[in-house]
């Protein structure tokens, strides 16, 4: 699920694994991530399918080689809330 805070965007997923954010736009060319298929715990960039493990940012995959930002994720009373860092 993308969101856009303070002119940045982000994204949201939702594993088995739990909530998970990172930035929304791929490293690799800027392209939206909310565009891309969640598998498992791994985004996949819809441009050219380059894969980031959601939990921790890492990318697995060429033609990303640039980590994602992440950020903690905490849910109360069935609301998301994201730390975003000031």
């Amino acid at each position: 699920m993308p969101f856009e805070f303070d002119g940045r965007e982000y994204a949201i997923y939702h594993t088995r694994d739990g909530f998970f954010a990172s930035d929304g736009m791929c490293t690799h060319e800027a392209e939206p991530l909310a565009d891309g298929i969640v598998i498992d715990n791994v985004i996949e960039c819809p441009l050219h399918q380059g894969r980031f493990d959601v939990r921790s940012g890492k990318a697995l995959s060429a033609p990303v080689c640039v980590d994602l930002q992440t950020f903690a994720v905490q849910i109360h009373d069935g609301d998301i809330y994201v730390q975003i860092p000031d």
